[in-house]
């Protein structure tokens, strides 16, 4: 170590605060990159640059970190990890009596320096202060929804994944579960932070041993044994395996350079199928995503291009997409007419929550089974669920955004008998029924594929069953995208003036010269829907969302992201049953949202940068 503190004498930067946080960081880190980033910054004299790094910390966002790799408490890497490692160890350590019996779970995907954060994540797990510590540590890459699984199947007290999902190449992040499967809530994720804080400098040199991971005797391998426990309950969302052997459809199937591929071909021979064709550039992980501007399928045809030139030249009709992780699933499907249909989210849970229902319904006959029957869905996903349950008689609740939310109510829901048998967020998120309390692109790729054999087998593609369960259900025509506001001040001062449109503490009364007759803003815990202007939904201070409901019926939510800097909008039309002329309700959900954005948002005046595909 003492050569660590010689290096620590770096030169001044004229600032006592920044000084001492330069110090502090590199008399604790050891990565030899890392440090020599801090003081080539240093020796440069970048002072806003050191200060963003060094002068703030990472907080726990969407149930873990997310922020880009380099040196810096605000950034991923070798020392931030070990330093939320740290903390989740020791709060474990007094939550849980047998936390050294129960262990924890860590895993990986592709990204650039995931395998090297497993390290200092598992050589930490127990570090010097338990030394009997169990933890389970997968040998090779594997998908976001296998590490919730292990944690449930192993009984382990937590799990940690390490990954930024389709993020840009050059961040990462620290996922963490609970010992229920579901990502961390309150209380347990402040818990965390504040342990994280109390003990920054790490324990022991152990915390960068490279070599841990492999040698230590406590570290055991469960991925044969998850992988294969996994797939054998996936045959649970299997209901026509005959169907499927038999069906003529080919299957085209990117991994975006991520984890997927393996995983998604075994689901389809679980479920009786040919494995997708592979889209070859996409098909292996690859930490630069280097076919892609964007690794994120949500982003629709422009990112699946790929896909599509293969699914035309191999004539096959559906096209699957999975994120890096392999939690989230986009769809397009050919069509005889107007070349490609690209799903929304939104679109695709409404054919989903119909699949599940209906093969539900199947096995139940008895109407009353469906008092314990629920869906779930994030409060700016579609209305579509609700639409189902007034109808079909079960329960649908909705939730905050982000699976957080879902997977720990399916928890709470599974305690008192109800079953959760279909779940999404809008952003390509879907858990068919509770294999794993998480969105699952996995298994939802291969039940996709059987919806549509078995729609193929009716003479149906699965975008005119969208249709028909629009015309039962009512026609859900939404909107979702964002903005990008780079200045974290600009966004204040939107949501403060909305906050005080017409006046100190009062909200926009109209939008695009339609009435505003209801506004729930979480952020602040006001909805003036209910009898005492409180909302339902937890307050979530952290971040802004404001949700209005409009006379003509449209619901329009914006509100900030938690992992990157946008802020998001989504609008949808939710028309009563029968109602068939799309065209009109789209063009006014297109004329509601273009006022939304001009007279809350103003995109010109505060620099925001229009969402470009």
């Amino acid at each position: 170590m003492g050569d660590v503190n010689a290096n620590s004498r770096c030169q001044s930067t004229g600032d006592p605060q920044l000084d001492k946080a330069v110090h502090q960081w590199l008399t604790w880190d050891q990565n030899r990159w890392t440090r020599a980033q801090v003081e080539a910054l240093v020796a440069a004299g970048r002072l806003d640059d050191l200060r963003n790094r060094l002068c703030s910390r990472m907080s726990f966002g969407t149930a873990g970190l997310r922020a880009p790799m380099g040196a810096g408490f605000s950034r991923i890497n070798d020392l931030t990890v070990i330093q939320s490692t740290q903390g989740l160890h020791s709060y474990l350590s007094r939550y849980f009596a047998d936390f050294s019996s129960r262990g924890v779970v860590v895993g990986f995907d592709q990204r650039a320096g995931g395998e090297r954060l497993q390290q200092p994540a598992f050589g930490n797990a127990g570090g010097s202060r338990d030394a009997q510590q169990r933890r389970s540590c997968p040998s090779v890459l594997h998908v976001r929804p296998h590490a919730p699984y292990a944690v449930r199947k192993l009984g382990a007290a937590a799990g940690v994944m390490i990954t930024a999902s389709h993020n840009p190449k050059e961040d990462n992040g620290y996922k963490v579960y609970w010992c229920n499967g579901a990502q961390i809530s309150a209380p347990h994720d402040k818990e965390i932070l504040r342990s994280i804080v109390h003990q920054l400098e790490p324990w022991s040199a152990s915390c960068w041993d490279e070599e841990l991971v492999e040698t230590s005797p406590l570290r055991t391998d469960p991925l044969i044994q998850i992988n294969s426990c996994y797939m054998d309950e996936l045959t649970s969302l299997c209901f026509h395996r005959d169907l499927n052997r038999s069906c003529p459809l080919k299957f085209v199937h990117s991994s975006f350079h991520g984890v997927g591929h393996v995983y998604v071909q075994q689901a389809f021979q679980t479920f009786g199928f040919t494995p997708p064709i592979p889209v070859p550039e996409q098909k292996d992980p690859d930490p630069n995503f280097s076919s892609v501007r964007c690794p994120n399928p949500e982003e629709g045809e422009s990112v699946l291009k790929l896909s599509l030139l293969l699914a035309e030249k191999e004539n096959a009709r559906i096209v699957l997409a999975t994120d890096p992780d392999a939690d989230r699933l986009a769809v397009a499907e050919k069509s005889d007419r107007c070349g490609w249909k690209v799903f929304t989210g939104n679109e695709l849970a409404a054919l989903l929550g119909w699949w599940m229902l209906f093969n539900w319904k199947e096995a139940h006959p008895d109407p009353a089974d469906s008092q314990k029957v629920y869906m779930l869905a994030t409060t700016v996903s579609s209305k579509i669920l609700q639409a189902f349950a007034r109808m079909e008689g079960f329960c649908f609740e909705e939730t905050l955004p982000g699976f957080k939310w879902i997977g720990n109510r399916i928890h709470e829901l599974s305690k008192t008998g109800n079953s959760v048998i279909f779940a999404f967020e809008e952003s390509i998120g879907f858990l068919c029924g509770s294999l794993v309390p998480e969105k699952d692109g996995v298994s939802a790729a291969a039940v996709v594929a059987e919806m549509a054999a078995y729609l193929h087998n009716k003479n149906l593609s699965l975008n005119q069953q969208l249709h028909n369960i629009y015309q039962t259900y009512g026609y859900h025509v939404s909107k979702t995208s964002y903005v990008i506001c780079n200045d974290p001040p600009t966004i204040q001062k939107i949501f403060s003036r909305i906050r005080n449109f017409d006046g100190e503490g009062s909200y926009p009364k109209t939008c695009g010269g339609v009435q505003i007759i209801h506004v729930r803003d979480v952020t602040t815990g006001y909805d003036n829907s209910q009898p005492d202007l409180r909302s339902v939904l937890p307050v979530t201070s952290s971040s802004h969302m404001i949700t209005f409901t409009l006379q003509n019926g449209i619901v329009a939510t914006l509100r900030t992201s938690g992992t990157e800097p946008k802020i998001k909008f989504y609008t949808e039309y939710c028309a009563a049953p029968g109602v068939s002329e799309v065209s009109s309700l789209e063009a006014e959900l297109r004329k509601t949202t273009g006022a939304l954005l001009d007279e809350f948002l103003e995109p010109e005046k505060n620099n925001l940068i229009r969402r470009c595909v």
